[in-house]
């Protein structure tokens, strides 16, 4: 297990180098850049912001700006910016960089372009507002994911079955914008019982993240555990329902075909209790295609859900993303995608190291 975990460890360096690259390129083609909210500036000179350009390294050739992002080069030092201008290299499209000299691959992700600030510290404000939505939601979604689709299988065509699949249909039709706009208007307007927004009501807690709140946590824990609990709600159900919705399904299917098997048929002939058969027997070998599925949408979970997030106004790192977009923060932005593509490729790692621990049969060795 040890060596496929670091083969497997060893063989996601090229991923991400492509998976950079892509990252690189298709925001090198976006229209605009970090110099285009100067450029709308009509009080802006075109000597300012030429010298904006060349502070940040856009005046240079793309490769030189991919290396200097990547952490490959400091073309400073090297002189290989004007190697590569000798030799006469074109310099496609008004580019980015994410600033510093050390690059991404020394964990340094670059600054904002709006605000200055390093991204790492941008995304770090971010991180935790996200993986709390995130927890909970995951939580939420796989158990009712599992116990929805295992109490289908189980009463298949019948009446359960049949109201937990109107469910699924209408909840995975269901935009989720839509959805959180819907639970806006009826618990938040009309029946006034949960916040609309936010992460923390600003009447009577300090700004989350700060002294101040851990302050008050620690003062009254109780009232600020109920203050973050009622802000979750409304972004947790319009996160999880889709999910939820979607993989209740996927367990149906895979726990019909497991209760179909010859060896549950053996253990219901020997008299083994049916609560047993279903879960001893069946749902633990559903469960490896389920582990695939929810394994790879977990990622998508803890790097922000950009609709939910956006809606409800959660300081998390989807909202942070739609704002870079909207601020041409093109530093930010491929500092968001480079975490979620190293999150993506863990995730695959952890759903095949989950197959062996789902099912014995299955080694690495």
């Amino acid at each position: 297990m040890t060596r496929y975990i670091i083969r497997r460890l060893i063989g996601t360096i090229p991923t991400l180098f492509v998976v950079s690259l892509l990252i690189y390129s298709i925001l090198l083609a976006a229209p605009g850049g970090p110099e285009q909210r100067f450029a709308q500036n009509p009080k802006m000179t075109a000597a300012q912001i030429e010298a904006f350009r060349h502070r940040w390294g856009l005046d240079q050739p793309v490769p030189v700006q991919y290396c200097r992002w990547l952490g490959v080069c400091n073309p400073d030092k090297d002189g290989l910016a004007q190697f590569i201008s000798n030799q006469g290299l074109p310099n496609f499209l008004p580019s980015f960089l994410a600033g510093g000299d050390n690059g991404v691959l020394h964990g340094d992700l670059g600054y904002s372009s709006t605000s200055g600030s390093t991204v790492a510290s941008l995304i770090a404000q971010r991180v935790l507002p996200t993986f709390i939505l995130a927890a909970c939601a995951v939580f939420v979604w796989i158990f009712f994911a599992i116990v929805t689709g295992v109490l289908s299988a189980v009463k298949q065509y019948g009446k359960t079955d049949t109201a937990i699949t109107v469910f699924n249909y209408v909840g995975f039709a269901f935009p989720t914008f839509r959805l959180g706009l819907m639970l806006i208007i009826i618990f938040a307007q009309q029946l006034k019982v949960l916040p609309a927004g936010g992460m923390w009501d600003a009447r009577t807690v300090p700004i989350f993240g700060s002294s101040e709140y851990w302050a008050f946590l620690g003062r009254n824990p109780a009232g600020a555990v109920v203050d973050l609990g009622r802000h979750l709600i409304l972004p947790v159900i319009t996160l999880v329902v889709v999910n939820i919705a979607g993989d209740s399904r996927f367990v149906r299917a895979a726990m019909i075909d497991a209760l179909s098997q010859d060896y549950v048929r053996t253990a219901r002939a020997k008299g083994v209790a049916e609560r047993n058969v279903v879960y001893r027997h069946a749902f633990r070998n559903a469960l490896l295609p389920v582990v695939t599925n929810i394994a790879l949408e977990l990622p998508f979970l803890f790097a922000g859900a950009v609709a939910t997030e956006t809606i409800f106004s959660w300081p998390g790192m989807g909202l942070a993303y739609i704002q870079a977009v909207n601020g041409y923060d093109y530093p930010v932005l491929m500092g968001i995608l480079v975490i979620t593509a190293v999150i993506v490729v863990l995730a695959n790692l952890v759903a095949d190291i989950l197959y062996a621990v789902v099912d014995p049969r299955i080694s690495y060795a």
